[in-house]
């Protein structure tokens, strides 16, 4: 009897099986039908059906993150096709690894406005690390094998295959493939010695040095031997929003967040730093807010594995192309221990003139709920959230001492990002407790996946800041256009309770300040499925430090101005 020939579909679902994959994160449709038929067969992968397309690439970004390994998503043509694509840009600006499987019309109608035909390589090709347009069966072990690989090595990113009909549901002949052979590829690892020893002899000469933490730090594995090197040298330590995690919050000599809304100490630091370091980190436009002041008589050292970032916004004196965690253990051994004990007090000095502060009276505060929140989960926890005022907030007042423990969109900006994002991180490491923090306008985005959650009975906590606006497009409105609010007010939110009630799942409301640890802690303690939490917090509360869009560090807002601001330069 002749041996079968498998389909095309059938070898992709192979394919995933050999890269072990857990999960398949994913909504069927006509196109993707051979794709989702294949996946009945192969019980080692857990379908996870979701309820909307967006959902599904923000569930395998989020598990992406949590695990390191990379997340697919399954999705049908047309617009099950173009609703990832938020999703996808979200994982290309955050160098998140996806996979992200799309099924096509039949090769002969490719072109032709078939039904629910969409340019999806076209489209996507500004927001993926590389794309196949599949057009031979017999390509399809070698493609997945590089696509895979491309997606996961170098900076991470999310690649996208455009799997038309007759493909997946005709024969492929061509053997599994286990190496890869892209000869345009490169991978930089090691930075030049040459270039290490440049960094040193800067290093030398620094009283105030300062280290900047980025995700390709968390993503490299770097948080150890970065603590090393602080510790070291005797440098304080800030980190970018996506940073959190790499180096412990809770270490001596770490100072927060930098930027927009950072820590007013880290900032201080920043302004008065001799020597900054940045390790995995964009010089983007939050952190370095206007140009011309940012640093201007500290030596800058760039050290990252995406060469395309030198230069870009700021120009380094040393460039270091290379991976985070390989690049530190080359440059240990040649620094020494500076001469900086005057430049840590003057840091301590700042954490005790200017820390986080937030009001004690006139109704239910989000600083309060969090910080009650970090002294409940002592940084244990892995942290989801969406974007806005709460996530500012979180980012603040919540501490992550581990890696992989931050999980929130940087680069997008996405909002109705973070429940989902929960969903596949709480999956992808089902040990550790999840929260996902999200504000009463981005959840409204993906509140559909509650009922993903429910049927997943994932344990998570979801938390939902709620003021009843859009508090951060608020927040500008009010500082710098006359308090001419517009298009913010959330009127018409629903019962968040009764809707988790809904979906079957269980639910409380704070609202007042003496609730909140006593709610905190049964959500903790109920582990029957996902839960949800509605703290309904003051309307009319901005999230401070502030340093403006295009404004410098020196113009950096401790508190509510006085008088009226001036309208900023760059965008919310």
């Amino acid at each position: 009897m002749d041996k079968k020939i498998p389909t095309g579909a059938e070898v992709i679902i192979q394919c995933l099986i050999r890269e072990g994959v857990e999960y398949v994160f994913g909504y069927p449709g006509g196109a993707a039908i051979p794709l989702f038929d294949a996946l009945v067969d192969a019980p080692q992968i857990k379908l996870v059906l979701v309820r909307h397309e967006q959902g599904a690439t923000h569930m395998a970004d989020g598990y992406a993150r949590a695990t390191g390994k990379p997340g697919v998503v399954l999705v049908t043509s047309g617009p099950g096709a173009t609703n990832t694509v938020t999703g996808i840009l979200t994982a290309q600006m955050d160098s998140a690894p996806l996979i992200v499987l799309c099924g096509q019309t039949i090769s002969p109608m490719l072109g032709k406005d078939a039904f629910q035909e969409a340019d999806v390589t076209g489209i996507t090709y500004p927001v993926v690390k590389h794309s196949y347009l599949v057009k031979d069966g017999n390509d399809l072990p070698r493609i997945m094998k590089e696509a895979f690989y491309i997606a996961t090595t170098g900076r991470p990113g999310p690649v996208l295959l455009d799997l038309p009909k007759d493909i997946t549901g005709g024969p492929c002949n061509a053997p599994f493939v286990d190496e890869v052979d892209l000869p345009g590829y490169e991978i930089p690892s090691m930075p030049d010695r040459a270039d290490l020893q440049k960094a040193a002899a800067l290093i030398a000469k620094s009283r105030k040095p300062l280290l900047y933490i980025g995700h390709g730090a968390v993503i490299s594995g770097a948080g150890k031997v970065v603590t090393q090197l602080a510790e070291k040298l005797g440098s304080p330590v800030v980190n970018t929003l996506l940073g959190k995690g790499a180096m412990p919050e809770d270490h001596v000599l770490h100072m927060g967040m930098l930027g927009m809304h950072g820590t007013a100490y880290a900032n201080k630091a920043v302004m008065n730093c001799d020597l900054i370091f940045s390790i995995g980190a964009r010089w983007d436009d939050r952190i370095i807010g206007k140009i011309s002041e940012f640093c201007p008589n500290a030596t800058k050292i760039h050290l990252d594995i995406d060469p395309a970032e030198f230069g870009k916004i700021i120009q380094p004196d040393v460039s270091l192309v290379g991976d985070a965690k390989r690049g530190i253990e080359a440059l240990l051994p040649l620094v020494r221990k500076l001469e900086s004990a005057d430049w840590i007090k003057e840091c301590s000095a700042w954490r005790k003139q200017y820390p986080l502060r937030y009001g004690k009276q006139g109704g239910l505060k989000a600083q309060m709920v969090l910080d009650e929140l970090d002294k409940l989960t002592r940084g244990k926890a892995i942290v989801t959230t969406d974007v806005g005022q709460h996530q500012m907030w979180a980012a603040q007042f919540i501490r992550s001492t581990f890696p992989r423990s931050w999980i929130s969109s940087g680069g997008a900006g996405t909002m109705g990002f973070g429940f989902p994002a929960a969903i596949g991180a709480q999956l992808g490491v089902p040990d550790k407790p999840v929260w996902a923090i999200v504000g009463d306008g981005g959840f409204q985005m993906t509140l559909c996946e509650l009922a993903t959650a429910a049927l997943q009975r994932v344990p998570l906590k979801i938390l939902i800041i709620n003021n009843n606006y859009l508090g951060m497009v608020r927040q500008w409105q009010e500082l710098f256009f006359d308090n001419r609010y517009s298009g913010v007010d959330m009127v018409g939110n629903p019962d968040f309770v009764k809707l988790a009630e809904a979906y079957g799942v269980k639910a409380w409301r704070i609202r007042r300040n003496g609730d909140v640890k006593r709610i905190l802690k049964q959500a903790m303690a109920y582990n029957d499925g996902p839960c949800l939490i509605e703290a309904e917090v003051v309307k009319e509360d901005n999230v401070f430090p502030m340093v403006p869009a295009g404004a410098g560090y020196k113009d950096m807002l401790i508190e509510r101005p006085k008088q009226k601001m001036a309208k900023p330069t760059g965008s919310t």
